[in-house]
């Protein structure tokens, strides 16, 4: 079953000091690294800042776009992998491997499922 893994970091207006946020890219390099030996890794990569971010909801009948993250959180979402794994409790183990300082300070990982798309009878996926 693949799992998706959102890493969230506080960002920080500064940058890292460079030896720190080289450990945090040596830390990414070598679970990627890992993952795609064992044939694993769907995906993984880091998101631009919340500032880039633009937000899109329905509110009555219309679309309401405004920029920014999605929720008012000291957490952000910093990016993500897609890994292919046996069960939850191999999700939670290279979830433990996943450096969370990925745009800042400390965050967390969340891990969740990914529901496989049906296809439908046009080809598109639903």
């Amino acid at each position: 079953m693949r799992y998706m893994f959102l890493i969230y970091s506080q960002e920080m207006a500064e940058p890292l000091p460079p030896e720190e946020d080289r450990t945090i890219r040596r830390g990414h390099r070598a679970v990627m690294d890992e993952a795609s030996r064992r044939g694993m890794l769907r995906g993984a990569e880091p998101l631009h800042p919340t500032s880039t971010a633009t937000t899109l909801r329905h509110q009555d009948g219309r679309v309401v776009i405004t920029d920014g993250p999605f929720a008012e959180t000291k957490e952000q979402l910093a990016g993500y992998y897609i890994l292919d794994c046996q069960d939850l409790d191999e999700a939670l183990e290279w979830a433990a491997r996943i450096p969370t300082a990925c745009a800042g300070r400390s965050g967390c990982i969340e891990v969740r499922p990914i529901q496989a798309m049906k296809p439908v009878a046009d080809g598109i996926h639903a």
